[in-house]
């Protein structure tokens, strides 16, 4: 029998003083058998990081021809397309050329910088596709905030990201790579 997704259900609220986004969203994440929490906090952060009415999360692991979050717009196209982690230059291609901007935050202690090195000349060619690193650190710290029900503040400026969850304060500030 095939394992079922564990619901984590968060309230951020979100003042993004870069782009001038402020609000309070109601969120429900559903963590794959196979995802860590650090993974999924990345997920949330993701969406802390580009908020918007719009901004969806998908069914991400379980399905390839998804992005982890994606904002469409009223004709069903894709205008932003989010991945977490380290995906391949092939699924970075096909999201490249099916949205109008795509992300990715990668995270990882040691195999970020390996992933990177191998994929920057292959990727330098798609003009709409930025790639933020976050810290090992940073991305623990968050990892350690993880519970089946969270209320986070965000506070975003000036390229630095505060979560606090009222016990745990986190600032993590996104490396830009490309």
């Amino acid at each position: 029998m095939a394992l079922k997704a564990t619901i984590f259900k968060s309230k951020v609220q979100i003042a993004d003083m870069d782009r001038d986004y402020y609000a309070e969203h109601q969120l429900t994440l559903a963590r794959h058998p196979s995802e860590t929490d650090e993974r999924m906090m990345v997920r949330l952060l993701a969406f802390a990081h580009n908020a918007a009415d719009s901004l969806e999360f998908t069914r991400g692991l379980s399905s390839d021809e998804e992005a982890d979050l994606w904002q469409k717009n009223l004709s069903g196209e894709i205008d932003l397309w989010i991945e977490v982690g380290l995906p391949t230059e092939e699924r970075l291609r096909k999201a490249s050329n099916r949205a109008a901007r795509v992300l990715v935050y990668s995270y990882g202690r040691r195999t970020a910088p390996v992933w990177w090195h191998k994929l920057e000349s292959p990727l330098a060619r798609f003009d709409n596709l930025r790639v933020y690193h976050l810290a090992a650190e940073a991305t623990e710290q968050l990892a350690a905030m993880a519970e089946r029900n969270m209320d986070f503040s965000i506070t975003i400026q000036d390229g630095h990201i505060w979560l606090a969850d009222g016990t745990n304060n986190a600032e993590i500030t996104p490396e830009i790579w490309k």
